[in-house]
C-alpha cells in the first residue's frame, strides 16, 4: 500500500521574529528549502504564518506553483481543534497523501511534532503506511540542551511550567528533585511575557547549587544563552527590575539539580 501513498514531509520553521528571508540561509539546509518549494499540498497550524514562511522560500527557491494555489489545510491539535468547534481529524487531512500526493507538515516556528500539535498527524500517517521524511532545521530544545554544558545523556522535556505561581513553585520543586535524583537535565519552554516570573520563581525556589540556563532568542542575532548555578542567578538578577532585558523573548529554561 506505501507505493501508492504520498511522503509527509516535516518541514521545519524558523525561530523569533527577524526576517525570514535573512535567518533561511543560516537555519535550514539547502536541501530542506529546496524540498519546501517543490510541495504544493500544505498542513499547517496558521496559514497566515505559513504563507509568510513560504514566501521568504520563494525569494531562495522557486516554489512549485504561486502560495495562493497551494492547498492548505490549519490544524491546531486535537484538544485545541475540539475547543474552536472544529471535528475534522487527522485523517481527513491526508486525503492528498492517500491520493498518492507528497505534502508537507509545518511547523509554526522550530520543528513539527516537538512542542507542536502535529504528532496526531505524523502517527495517523503512519497509520496509514505512508513515508514520514523528517528535515532538517532548528530546534529550541536541542539548541538550548547543546549550549547548556548541562546533562546531555539523560534529559526531559517538560513542555510549559503551570502559570499559576503556587502550581508552578510545586512543579519547580518537583523537577528539582527529579532532576537530582535521576542526574537528569529538565527543560521547559514559556509564554515570552512571562518569563520573568517564571526567572523569578526559580530564583526563589531552587536550591542555590542548582544549575539553571536560560536561553533566549535561540539562532537570532540577539541570542543570549547563559549557565549559573540559582546563587550566581541570584546576584545577577536581585530583582524583577534587573530582568527588564528578558521580558517578551521567546526562551527556553534548562535545570540541573
Amino acid at each position: 500500500m506505501s507505493s501508492t501513498l504520498g511522503t509527509l514531509f516535516l518541514i521545519p520553521n524558523t525561530l523569533g521574529d527577524d526576517s525570514r528571508v535573512e535567518q533561511l540561509p543560516w537555519v535550514l539546509p539547502s536541501e530542506t528549502i529546496a524540498q519546501t518549494a517543490k510541495l504544493t499540498d500544505w498542513i499547517v497550524e496558521d496559514a497566515k504564518t505559513a504563507r509568510a514562511f513560504l514566501k521568504a522560500v520563494d525569494s531562495v527557491s522557486p516554489l512549485a506553483c504561486s502560495i495562493q494555489e497551494m492547498h492548505m489545510s490549519e490544524w491546531r491539535g486535537v484538544a485545541r481543534n475540539a475547543k474552536y468547534g472544529d471535528a475534522v481529524k487527522p485523517i481527513d487531512l491526508l486525503k492528498p497523501l492517500i491520493a498518492g500526493k507528497d505534502m508537507g507538515l509545518m511547523s509554526e516556528a522550530g520543528v513539527p511534532g516537538v512542542a507542536d500539535p502535529g504528532a496526531e498527524l505524523v502517527l495517523a500517517a503512519h497509520k496509514l503506511g505512508a513515508k514520514v521524511k523528517p528535515l532538517v532545521g532548528p530546534s529550541s530544545i536541542l539548541l538550548g540542551l547543546m549550549a547548556s554544558g548541562l546533562n546531555g545523556q539523560r534529559f526531559a522535556f517538560q513542555g510549559y511550567i503551570p502559570h499559576d505561581a503556587q502550581d508552578r513553585i510545586a512543579r519547580l520543586k518537583q523537577l528539582e528533585v527529579e532532576s537530582r535524583k535521576l542526574q537528569q537535565t529538565q527543560i521547559w519552554i514559556e509564554t515570552p511575557y512571562r518569563n520573568i516570573a517564571m526567572l523569578m520563581s526559580c530564583l526563589n525556589t531552587l536550591a542555590p547549587q542548582s544549575m539553571l540556563c536560560m536561553g533566549m532568542d535561540l539562532s537570532l542575532k540577539t541570542e543570549m544563552i547563559t549557565t549559573l548555578s540559582i546563587a550566581d542567578w541570584r546576584k545577577r538578577y536581585p530583582n524583577e527590575a534587573a530582568c527588564s532585558a528578558l521580558q517578551n523573548r521567546p526562551a527556553i529554561f534548562l535545570l540541573l539539580a
